[in-house]
């Protein structure tokens, strides 16, 4: 095995392993308040978790602008460089939490005046909400810390700090929840907990692993570190990050509202198909991060000869062929068992038979996001926050465009063409601008 391939297996899978442990903490939450309570219960906690969605996903940029900056300054043999990239991501991101405070209660009765839902789901989602808001500064801080390990080229950290939070969420949720007067909203205090002991594992690591980076040993630079001259480079890839991450709004809420109005069993069927897909979008995204990591160190070394194209173009044809190769095995287990799948994720056998007539989807879908999500990798590494813009901005309108002129002929299937148009589009722009920056 040569060593480029040792360097993606090396940071991907720690990744690939923390990924994995994700999707168990909304089952336990689930399990927890659905033998607890009522529907009223688990409607409420499912709305304010989605409030939770709606409002951190727009912070994506924290992470992977800050994998980026990082890996190119690491690849540049700038230490300092790396030190400053980290204080100012935290600076950021704890703005952005107290920013959040600041706004918690005009958000959630935004967002609880459009969605449909009974006064008692409302009354346990902003309970469960206004526990939980008090943790942004640890989760936003969390996104920091992960993207400047994977920049250091470090994933077994971040995958410590992600096991960590993971299993004390369901550990302390369940404890609160079932054995304290908290009653369901005790799943909301056991993520707050979750994420703080998160946050403290992420800081004794980094204190540990890299203590000549401390900023407590840099003090006196603090305030030069953080003037607009130095963090406009950051805040300038961070704004087109956060437009990309608008436009995700765009394809993933979208998909979820407009399956709604087909009635309950296609939405049950959209909601099923999507887990499915996001299942394997966590081995995938194990690649992406190696090629964040790894791409980016190459462009901190960038030097513009041959060489340099010929070692780069290596490195991102190595993590294309990893990433093709989990994409054939999903789509061989789609293929082969994707009743099985379905029936994994469901009993209900009207959703199950309903769910068949699109099984051609989720069989050609590891196929065509491979290309999506390692693009995303590789351009992040090397920081083109206006072509990660410009890709998702395609692909918003492919998903538009798709459903919008097809809907009315083929009914719910135009779901599917807008959400795979989205990743065409995507695939597409990108292959088109790497040919043209190397």
């Amino acid at each position: 095995m040569t060593s480029t391939n040792k360097d993606i297996l090396r940071l991907a899978i720690p990744s690939i392993l923390a990924n994995i442990t994700i999707p168990l903490v909304g089952i336990v939450d689930t399990a927890i308040v659905g033998h607890l309570s009522d529907a009223a219960a688990i409607g409420g906690i499912a709305i304010g978790t989605m409030l939770f969605d709606l409002l951190y996903w727009n912070f994506g940029f924290l992470r992977v602008g800050t994998s980026g900056l990082t890996a190119q300054a690491y690849g540049a043999g700038q230490p300092d460089e790396c030190r400053k990239i980290l204080t100012r991501s935290v600076f950021v991101a704890l703005c952005a939490a107290f920013c959040i405070w600041a706004i918690q209660w005009f958000f959630v009765t935004a967002v609880l005046a459009v969605v449909p839902c009974s006064a008692e789901v409302a009354s346990i989602a902003r309970r469960y909400f206004y526990v939980r808001i008090w943790a942004a500064p640890a989760t936003l801080c969390l996104f920091t810390f992960k993207g400047w390990f994977i920049g250091m080229q470090d994933t077994k950290s971040p995958m410590a700090v992600d096991i960590m939070v993971n299993v004390v969420n369901m550990a302390a949720s369940y404890v609160l929840a079932v054995y304290t007067p908290l009653g369901v909203v005790g799943v909301a205090w056991g993520t707050l907990i979750a994420q703080y002991t998160g946050l403290i594992l992420a800081l004794a690591i980094f204190f540990i692993r890299y203590p000549e980076m401390s900023i407590l040993r840099h003090m006196e630079e603090l305030k030069a570190t953080l003037r607009w001259t130095k963090m406009k480079r950051m805040m300038v890839l961070n704004s087109n990050l956060f437009i990309r991450s608008l436009c995700f709004m765009v394809v993933y809420v979208g998909y979820t509202s407009l399956a709604s109005h087909y009635g309950d069993t296609e939405l049950a069927v959209s909601s099923i198909l999507m887990k499915l897909f996001m299942f394997f979008s966590f081995f995938v995204d194990g690649f992406a991060y190696a090629g964040e990591a790894l791409v980016g160190k190459e462009f901190g070394q960038r030097e513009e000869t041959e060489a340099w194209r010929t070692g780069l173009n290596k490195v991102v044809r190595a993590l294309f062929y990893w990433a093709l190769g989990v994409g054939l095995i999903f789509t061989a287990i789609y293929a082969l068992w994707g009743r099985g799948s379905m029936e994994l994720l469901t009993s209900d056998q009207e959703v199950i038979s309903a769910s068949m007539k699109y099984i051609g989807w989720l069989i050609a879908m590891p196929i065509i996001s491979t290309l999506a999500f390692m693009w995303d990798g590789v351009f992040i590494g090397a920081t083109a926050g206006v072509q990660i813009r410009n890709s998702m901005i395609w692909a918003a309108i492919g998903f538009v465009v798709g459903y919008a002129t097809t809907y009315r002929f083929v009914g719910p299937q135009a779901l599917y063409i807008g959400y795979f148009a989205h990743l065409i589009a995507r695939s597409v722009y990108l292959s088109l601008e790497w040919k043209k920056r190397i």
